[in-house]
């Protein structure tokens, strides 16, 4: 029993050591936009058009339309809001945000087809729009983000300087109440863990990120990687468009201080929701990853210090090892919130709860609710409604 003791602390070290040295050293959070201000510009400036999908957005929508259309972007630049079956007056706001700017274009969505998801189908409307131009790059961004005035000429600097076809931000999410500060960071933290941005921007390699909020990609490029349509039904789209884009030209995914998410989280319920709705899509839907999973996440977090609280010994020492490398780690992403990084000495418990979110994923999945967007189910739903006609009808 002893010596199963010291090789669980055994192995949570080693599984430390693999995180902090073996995967792109993702935990100092430096993969990020500031070098962008000393990139090259363009000699021309390249047409953009950007598409917010956007549901029940009325909180959000004003402050996101005033500052796209407020960029110091040189180039054309139009801006297309899909108001996806709003009943909050999101349309009505984006207008009035806009105040008769001509670039703003409002469309109001339909209903959508099975197979699709709702934020992608609503996507889909906005390129029709957008596409019109034939614009040279094209923005997806969503209802509930703020872009500083550069934010756009940044992207931009950075996608033909370096010849990236998509160049991806991940947005600064709030940290302002009890619940965001201890979950939010930890979200980011764990996003990079599972996606190191250092291997997803580098070609040649396999991992491929992107963070939904912001994605600007080169127009030629998205159309030869076959547009949405290939991706219709992904819970975890932003990535799934990353590993198409990347198969037609190098990508770039980073943190970022100049575009931020309005969206609150005041409790825990709203975090998990935010969580839960693609956590057992990220494992595949198997119930066997699931497992996997949890175990390893139990080997990784809550390991080191049920050691250190309850082991003698070696074991207790490894524990107590392997608990200070995971505070190490998580130190620098909670430093970028402005955080006291002793909070890192807290990730057993904040691992605990995205633990808990995941298994209510899966719940959700086994419940025909899986993959929420907006109130409505995700696409997996659609063949649970076709296999239940067929099965009431006797087709097969």
């Amino acid at each position: 029993m002893i010596w199963l003791v010291i090789w669980l602390g055994l192995a949570a070290c080693l599984a430390w050591a693999v995180l902090l040295l073996g995967r792109g050293w993702f935990w100092l959070a430096r993969d990020d936009d500031r070098a962008a201000a000393g990139l090259p510009e363009p000699a021309t400036w390249p047409s953009v058009v950007a598409v917010v999908p956007a549901r029940d957005e009325a909180e959000t929508i004003g402050a996101t339309v005033r500052g796209l259309l407020a960029q110091d972007y040189p180039g054309d630049f139009r801006l297309v809001v899909v108001d996806d079956r709003s009943t909050d007056g999101t349309g009505p706001v984006a207008l009035a945000a806009a105040a008769g700017d001509p670039r703003l274009t409002v469309l109001r969505g339909q209903a959508r087809p099975p197979g699709w998801t709702g934020k992608l189908w609503a996507l889909e409307q906005g390129l029709a729009e957008a596409l019109r131009t034939a614009p040279d790059r094209l923005l997806f961004t969503d209802a509930d983000i703020r872009h500083a005035p550069d934010s756009l000429r940044r992207l931009v600097a950075r996608a033909t300087a370096e010849g990236r076809v998509l160049v991806s931000l991940m947005a600064r999410l709030r940290c302002a109440s009890a619940a965001e500060r201890w979950l939010i960071p930890a979200f980011i933290f764990f996003f990079q863990m599972l996606y190191p941005f250092r291997w997803s921007n580098a070609p040649g390699t396999r991992t491929a990120a992107a963070a939904g909020g912001c994605v600007l990609l080169d127009r030629a490029a998205f159309e030869r990687a076959g547009g949405l349509a290939p991706i219709r039904g992904a819970i975890i789209d932003d990535c799934a468009l990353a590993r198409r884009m990347k198969a037609v030209g190098p990508i770039w995914t980073g943190l970022t201080e100049r575009v931020e998410s309005l969206r609150p989280y005041a409790g825990l319920g709203e975090i998990r929701r935010m969580v839960a709705r693609t956590a057992y899509a990220q494992l595949g839907y198997l119930p066997a990853a699931l497992v996997g999973m949890i175990a390893a996440l139990a080997l990784v977090f809550l390991a080191p210090p049920l050691l250190a609280a309850c082991a003698t010994g070696t074991a207790r020492w490894l524990g107590l090892g392997a608990w200070a490398a995971m505070a190490l780690a998580y130190a620098p992403t909670l430093r970028r919130f402005g955080l006291n990084p002793l909070r890192g000495l807290a990730l057993p418990a904040i691992a605990a709860a995205y633990m808990v979110f995941t298994l209510d994923s899966a719940w959700a999945e086994w419940r025909g609710r899986g993959g929420m967007w907006k109130g409505e189910a995700g696409p997996r739903s659609d063949l649970r409604s076709d296999l239940g006609a067929d099965r009431a009808t006797g087709s097969h």
